[in-house]
C-alpha cells in the first residue's frame, strides 16, 4: 500500500500562485509515476499533471505554460507550481501515484481562487 499527503492548498487572488506537495509513503517502490487530479463541485475528477520517475511530465491542456509538475525521487515527493491562478482552477486537489494504474490518491487539498 502507498499513502500519500497533501500540503499546500488555501485561498489565493486570481492571478496568484500557491505551490502543493505530497510526499509518499509505504509501499513507496512500486511508484512509477506520481501526479495531481483535481475535482471541481458537480465535475469528474481529471488529470492535471502527471510526471514519471524519469521526469516524462504530461499536462492538461488547462494548465499548460501555467503550472509545473516537479519530482523529488529521494524524497518521493511530488509538487505542482501554480501560477497565473484563475477561479475556473478552484478545486479540491489530490495527489495520486502509480505503479501499473492510477491506484492511489490522497485525502485531497483545497484550492479556492477568488475572482
Amino acid at each position: 500500500q502507498v499513502q500519500l499527503g497533501e500540503f499546500g492548498g488555501g485561498l489565493v487572488q486570481t492571478g496568484g500562485s500557491l505551490r502543493l506537495s505530497c510526499a509518499a509513503s509505504g509501499n513507496i517502490f512500486s511508484i512509477n509515476a506520481m501526479g495531481w487530479y483535481r475535482q471541481a463541485p458537480g465535475k469528474q475528477r481529471e488529470m492535471v499533471a502527471t510526471i514519471s520517475r524519469g521526469g516524462i511530465t504530461d499536462y492538461a491542456d488547462s494548465a499548460k505554460g501555467r503550472f509545473t509538475i516537479s519530482i523529488d525521487n529521494a524524497k518521493n515527493t511530488v509538487y505542482v507550481q501554480m501560477n497565473n491562478l484563475k477561479p475556473e482552477d478552484t478545486a479540491v486537489y489530490y495527489c495520486a501515484a502509480a505503479d501499473v494504474a492510477w491506484d492511489y490518491f490522497g485525502q485531497g487539498t483545497q484550492v479556492t481562487v477568488s475572482p
